[in-house]
C-alpha cells in the first residue's frame, strides 16, 4: 500500500456537488493499494499514520502526532498512486489492485484509523472525486509499506 499524508489546516472531498468527508486539523491521506497487499500492509500504514509525528510541539519541533494534536483524518482512495510511468508518458496501472480487494483494504484501513481513536472521514471508492485542502507547512509524507521509500 502507498500513502501521501499531508498535514493539512483543513481540507474536504466532494463528489458532484456533495460533501463526503471534512476535517479541520489533522492528515489528508490519499491511499493507493496495490496487487500485493494483504491485511498486514494495511495495519502496518494504519499504525505508522496514526503515530506519525508530523506535528509541532511547543517548541516548533515536530514531535506531536495526529492524536495528540486532536486531529482527524480524511482517508481518500487513490489507485493513481500505482501509476507506473517509467516506460512512456502514459501511466499504467498494472501494480494496482482490482477494485474489489481494493476496497476491502481501503475499507479495513478506515476501520483501523477509527480503532486508534481517530475521527476519520472519507472520500468515495471508485468515484470521481474533487479534493480540497490547506497543506500546513508545506509537510508532506510519503509512505510505502513495502518501505521503498
Amino acid at each position: 500500500m502507498r500513502a501521501v499524508v499531508q498535514r493539512v489546516s483543513r481540507a474536504k472531498v466532494t463528489v458532484g456537488q456533495l460533501t463526503t468527508g471534512q476535517i479541520g486539523i489533522g492528515l489528508l491521506v490519499l491511499l493507493g493499494v496495490g496487487q500485493q497487499d494483504t491485511e498486514q500492509d494495511c495495519i502496518y500504514l494504519a499504525e505508522k499514520i496514526a503515530g506519525l509525528r508530523i506535528f509541532e510541539d511547543e517548541y516548533g519541533k515536530m514531535n506531536r502526532s495526529v492524536q495528540d494534536v486532536g486531529g482527524s483524518v480524511l482517508a481518500v482512495s487513490q489507485f493513481t498512486l500505482y501509476g507506473d510511468v517509467r516506460r512512456g508518458k502514459r501511466p499504467s496501472f498494472d501494480d494496482a489492485a482490482p477494485p474489489e480487494p481494493a476496497r476491502r483494504l481501503y475499507e479495513s484501513f478506515v476501520e483501523r484509523i477509527r480503532a486508534a481513536g481517530l475521527r476519520c472521514q472519507t472520500g468515495r471508492f471508485q468515484e470521481m472525486m474533487q479534493v480540497e485542502l490547506v497543506n500546513e507547512g508545506p509537510v508532506t509524507i510519503l509512505l510505502d509499506s513495502t518501505k521503498t521509500f
